[in-house]
Parts: C-alpha cells; sequence; structure tokens
C-alpha cells in the first residue's frame, strides 16, 4: 500500500496509557496512518466526523456513551467507517452487543502489534476478525440447534459459503455470476433466516452447525 493509501485510524480508549501505546504500535506499520484518539464515545462520534478515519479501534467499556453505543451512532451516520471492538472482555454479550452494534471485528487487548494490524487491513477490506475468545462465546451462545437452518435455500447457502471465506457481497457477486444487489437480497434473508444481526454472527452459527467449513 502507498503512502497515497496509507489506512486512517482513530484509538478510541478511556485509558491515556492504552492510547499512546496503540498509537505506538500503529507507528511501526507504513500502510496505518493514527490520525486521532478518543477518550469517550461522544468524543469518538464527533471525530470521526471532524478526521473521516477509515478504521476505528474501539474500546466497549467506557463512561459516558459505551462503545457499542458509540459503535452504532459512528454506523448509522458515517457507513464507510469500520469499528474494530479492542476490549478486555470476552463475554458472550459484550461480545453480542458489539457485533450487534455494527462491529466489523471483536479483539481482546492482549492482541499482537502483527495481528492488529492484520486485523485492522481486514477490516477495512470489509473482513471481519473474531478473537478466539469471542468465537468460542458465540458458539456456546448458539448450542441449541435452530430450526431456521433448514428454511435456507440452495443458494443461500452457497453465499453463506462464500460469506465465510470472507468475501464482500461485490466478490461474491463475481463468483455467483450474479449481482451485488441479489447478492445482498440474499444475505438480508440469511441475516434474517437465522436471527442475526451481523455477516460475522450468521458465519459462526453457520460453522457451529456444520453447514459451512
Amino acid at each position: 500500500m502507498t503512502s497515497e493509501h496509507r489506512i486512517r485510524v482513530l484509538i478510541v480508549d478511556d485509558h491515556p496509557m492504552v492510547r499512546t501505546g496503540l498509537e505506538l504500535f500503529l507507528l511501526a506499520f507504513p500502510d496505518l496512518e493514527p490520525v486521532g484518539t478518543s477518550a469517550n464515545g461522544e468524543e469518538a462520534v464527533r471525530d470521526c466526523g471532524r478526521l473521516s478515519p477509515d478504521v476505528v479501534l474501539m474500546d466497549m467499556a467506557m463512561p459516558g456513551m459505551d462503545g457499542a453505543t458509540a459503535t452504532r451512532t459512528i454506523r448509522s451516520q458515517y457507513a464507510g467507517i469500520r469499528v474494530i471492538a479492542l476490549t478486555n472482555f470476552q463475554a458472550v454479550e459484550m461480545v453480542k452487543k458489539a457485533l450487534q452494534a455494527g462491529a466489523t471485528s471483536y479483539l481482546l487487548k492482549n492482541v499482537t502489534a502483527d495481528e492488529l494490524a492484520a486485523a485492522i487491513r481486514a477490516a477495512y477490506a470489509g473482513r471481519s476478525t473474531l478473537a478466539p475468545e469471542a468465537t468460542h462465546a458465540l458458539v456456546e451462545a448458539t448450542a441449541h440447534p435452530s430450526p431456521e437452518m433448514e428454511d435456507l435455500t440452495p443458494r443461500e447457502l452457497e453465499v453463506l459459503s462464500w460469506m465465510a471465506k470472507g468475501l464482500s457481497n461485490p466478490e461474491i457477486a463475481e463468483r455467483l455470476v450474479i449481482s451485488p444487489v441479489t447478492v445482498k437480497f440474499h444475505v438480508g434473508n440469511i441475516l434474517s433466516k437465522l436471527a442475526c444481526a451481523s455477516r460475522t454472527e450468521a458465519v459462526v452459527l453457520a460453522i457451529q452447525r456444520g453447514l459451512v467449513s
């Protein structure tokens, strides 16, 4: 990636030392550019409008507007901005809350610099990254069979399998030789039938059910 196409990253955390540490992490990678830091959710929403980041690293537990609320607000106002939940918490309710708010990825703060950089690049490309602990929490939360799985059409299962490989709607459309609008329609049906709020939730549920590998 050239300097003209560096990924702009906003760091959101209520702890100054965490913000400083994450900035130093990002500065080690020439394709990533930390454009600012926010101390809470309210600041994050304002800074997204002011700084136009590509990706936001969002702490989930903050005083005032929490990370999930800030994520939902950012995603509703700035659809092109991707949000990565970066937190110390792996409880299933926290994971689901973040994903339902629109977070693309969910990582724990023990992530390495290289893993974080890879997740930022993936989020920028529209692909999700889940910490193993988060994946396990979602799988445990969906331990009971869901009859809606049987309602998926062969085409929806095909789309779901490409979703599991991390492909975007245009990429799936190219593989299946259909329009991106048609893919979006299928994805909407999949999320509705599986009662999932995000592509990531749907993929995790499908993997747990053995529908995709």
